[in-house]
């Protein structure tokens, strides 16, 4: 218990002393992790909704793919991203490797199926009645999509919590196409590990309080957002 209240006041004092690796790390997980909730959005919310709405041969295929992909462990992500970014890969070319924005690839490929399944399931949430509805008055299949995806919109806003608490706390994909560089790679959850493996608990605690911290700020806003709608 003792240990735990050290690190509480150890984790108050380097907010307030502004130290500079700490707020490096913290600044450099919510740029990356945002971002990569971003492309995930712009790619999973279409796609989800295509899902829902279209009917196609193998389709039941697609959404088991996708479904299981909500569960795809973060270090077979890191190592498959590894090889695609390593100098003599594919992608070696862009040589990104070990940078912010190997990072933000890695964790969009986490987000990207659990923002497509929850968008999915949202739409199919949407009365098929009410699809109807909208043809009889006249609706072209565009004007349709847009307002069942707008009808949506709500539960969608539950895909972006649950696509930002997955990379934002996510570390084996960063660790392995991040590198853990101080002062360029390093996020909260890494730095986390290090600390840990080097037996600076109070440290390690600290981080982890400001990961909660940060994790909980950016879910109460989006919530906030959700219930402000909702009523």
């Amino acid at each position: 218990m003792s240990l735990l209240l050290e690190g509480l006041g150890r984790a108050l004092t380097l907010l307030l002393s502004g130290d500079p690796d700490v707020w490096a790390s913290l600044w450099l997980s919510l740029e990356v992790s945002a971002s990569a909730t971003v492309i995930a959005l712009l790619l999973g919310v279409p796609a989800g909704a295509a899902l829902a709405l279209a009917r196609f041969p193998g389709r039941s295929l697609v959404v088991s793919g996708v479904n299981a992909g909500m569960g795809l462990p973060p270090v077979v992500v890191g190592l498959f991203v590894s090889i695609l970014l390593w100098r003599s890969g594919p992608l070696g070319g862009l040589e990104i490797l070990y940078t912010p924005v190997a990072i933000i690839v890695a964790q969009a490929v986490i987000a990207a199926p659990i923002v497509t399944g929850i968008s999915l399931a949202a739409v199919q949430s949407v009365p098929a009645s009410f699809r109807l509805q909208l043809y009889a008055l006249g609706a072209s299949r565009a004007q349709m999509v847009r307002v069942v995806v707008r009808e949506a919109r709500l539960p969608m806003l539950a895909a972006v919590m649950a696509g930002f608490g997955a990379v934002i706390s996510e570390i084996g994909a960063s660790l392995m196409v991040g590198g853990n560089i101080r002062g360029r790679t390093r996020t909260l959850t890494t730095a986390m590990v290090l600390e840990t493996s080097k037996g600076n608990f109070e440290s390690a605690i600290a981080l982890a309080v400001l990961l909660l911290l940060l994790v909980f700020l950016a879910n109460w806003a989006l919530t906030w957002i959700q219930q402000r709608r909702a009523a």
